[in-house]
């Protein structure tokens, strides 16, 4: 299934519980024309609606690029004046936030490249590994670029300020050894693809209603746990323990054997 803008286009695979997104742009290192950026958030609202996904995995085409960043070249037509500016805005926007606020988790497999809007989507995601050859900048201060309130945060939630600071204010490349040690992957990985691919199908056998309630846990915290976001978090933690998988859970566990969970 393709979802396509040229130049570039998302791709969808779904395989069993486990969907997989992979963000390609031929001889741009896969950077995100306007077309992708409006198609990743399509694709993520298709996921969404779908409930047999538990776990999205993230990735860009190929092993040299995850996400070079935006596609600088349209830049002269796409973001020329206010209006087309704030259109480009929300469609990032509108990306990044749909996988930072997608249901259940989204694990970002990072290989070669990772720059700028790639480095925001990587970000937006709970979880990241890299390859060994991956490469991380946000070099918004080498193009003049300003860079919108919510991706500073997410930076700053994710690495700190002090960290966030020096990834801005360098514009420096850091490479895999460096961004684990910042927090800024969870881990480097030679078989990068092979270890997603077999966490994200072990995480998928793990109870959804529990994935939920956690994500939107950590979201509500992320967000200065308002009121109302901390009573949808106590609902969705009390829709665990009324759920047939709570039961399942109990059971599998006394009989020494995997549960199967439903999500019900």
């Amino acid at each position: 299934m393709t979802t396509a803008s040229p130049p570039g286009e998302v791709l969808l695979a779904v395989d069993g519980h486990v969907a997989t997104v992979t963000l390609r742009n031929p001889g741009r290192y896969n950077a995100m024309s306007l077309g992708m950026w409006r198609a990743l958030s399509q694709t993520l609202e298709q996921l969404r609606q779908n409930a047999t996904v538990r776990v999205v995995v993230l990735r860009g085409d190929g092993d040299n690029a995850f996400v070079s960043g935006a596609d600088i070249s349209e830049f002269g037509v796409q973001r020329s004046d206010d209006a087309s500016v704030q259109a480009y805005d929300a469609a990032v926007k509108g990306a990044q936030e749909g996988i930072a606020r997608f249901p259940r988790p989204v694990i970002a497999a990072i290989s070669g490249i990772c720059y700028g809007g790639g480095l925001g989507l990587a970000l937006a995601s709970d979880l990241r590994y890299c390859a060994p050859n991956a490469r991380f900048r946000m070099p918004a201060a080498r193009l003049g670029l300003g860079y919108a309130h919510d991706g500073v945060k997410r930076m700053v939630d994710v690495l700190g300020a002090a960290r966030a600071a020096e990834m801005f204010y360098t514009a420096q490349v850091f490479d895999a050894t460096q961004a684990a040690t910042m927090g800024l992957v969870n881990a480097v990985h030679d078989d990068l693809f092979g270890h997603v691919r077999t966490l994200a199908a072990e995480m998928a056998t793990n109870a959804p209603l529990t994935l939920a309630a956690a994500k939107l846990a950590f979201n509500t915290v992320l967000d200065g746990s308002p009121p109302e976001q901390v009573a949808a978090v106590d609902a969705a933690v009390q829709a665990c323990f009324s759920s047939s998988d709570y039961a399942e859970g109990r059971h599998a566990f006394a009989e020494k054997r995997p549960p199967r969970f439903t999500g019900r």
